[in-house]
């Protein structure tokens, strides 16, 4: 039976999603606790990859288990026997060819700022220790709208086979005193977009990158041409949406 798992999970003990060789991941733990519970070799395809400290509201991962398995009793064991920084909220019935990755329709990010020293925001923010201009930042970010070829935010040599992709919301909004998220929505993202756009947008937000030249980073479509990359604790993945034609229940 093809089950789709939904999870959340603290990034900050883990080196990403994705299984590595000299590295604890989120995948790993979850292979290893469904392999225990279900008595074989069981593994998880998720649906994308996050980097190292990222966090996840949402991830959904598919796999299969034995039709007589009860799934609500199977998130109720994940969740005795998995680290206390990874929780799965609920496991689906899924038709037989559903993908987590690659029928996902949208994903959604947030990334996180704030400028005044605070110990309470240190682990899931990043603190930017110059001013910001959001409502520029905002008008460079209304760009991403009107782009397909994201090159200039990717990291280099991945295995992806397009860096098309078509971004539905991109938008900086202060949701408490000193507390600002970034939240963009696409199709599909490359490795370390969100955190290399969210690295040009600081440029123009302080002052050094204009608009036009913002706009000039995306047509160079060279990765050198934008900003540095932001701090990963900083980024949370907190949708993922599907057909509900995929699910069964």
């Amino acid at each position: 039976m093809r089950v789709f798992l939904y999870l959340s999970f603290d990034g900050s003990a883990y080196h990403g999603w994705q299984v590595q060789p000299n590295a604890v991941s989120v995948q790993q733990r979850l292979n290893e606790a469904l392999s225990t519970l279900l008595r074989q070799p069981t593994e998880v395809t998720g649906a994308g990859r996050t980097d190292a400290g990222v966090h996840a509201a949402m991830m959904v991962a598919h796999a299969d288990v034995p039709d007589t398995v009860d799934l609500a009793q199977l998130c109720f064991k994940l969740n005795r026997i998995l680290p206390p920084d990874i929780a799965v909220q609920r496991i689906c019935p899924m038709q037989p060819e559903a993908h987590a990755r690659f029928d996902a329709t949208a994903r959604t990010y947030h990334y996180w700022v704030y400028t005044r020293k605070n110990p309470f925001r240190r682990q899931y923010a990043a603190r930017i220790t110059f001013p910001l201009d959001f409502e520029q930042m905002n008008r460079a970010a209304a760009m991403l709208l009107e782009v397909s070829d994201f090159t200039s935010f990717s990291k280099l040599h991945t295995d992806a086979k397009t860096n098309i992709c078509r971004v539905t919301k991109a938008r900086w909004e202060e949701v408490e005193p000193d507390l600002w998220r970034f939240e963009i929505t696409a199709d599909r993202f490359l490795r370390n977009m969100v955190r290399a756009i969210v690295g040009t947008l600081v440029e123009v937000g302080r002052g050094r990158l204009t608009l036009e030249g913002f706009q000039r980073v995306i047509r160079e479509k060279s990765r050198q041409a934008a900003g540095d990359s932001m701090p990963g604790n900083a980024l949370s993945l907190v949708h993922i949406t599907y057909p509900e034609t995929l699910f069964l229940d």
